[in-house]
């Protein structure tokens, strides 16, 4: 029983290793990904295109 009890508590914390580091990366690149964006916006604002409408890539 007390194997089965370690076992168990093993799994968890693995999954929740493996489940933080998913986490971990994925919002590594959500970060990057909103930065690549607000530059995209601040490029377009800048340019002296007669479009101003930011919304639309």
């Amino acid at each position: 029983m007390f194997w089965k009890i370690l076992g168990i508590i093993v799994l968890v914390w693995l999954a929740f290793a493996v489940f933080g580091a998913v986490i971990k990366g994925l919002f590594a690149i959500a970060v990057a990904g909103a930065i690549v964006f607000g530059l995209y916006w601040l490029f377009k604002a800048v340019t002296g295109k007669e479009n101003r409408d930011l919304t639309k890539l």
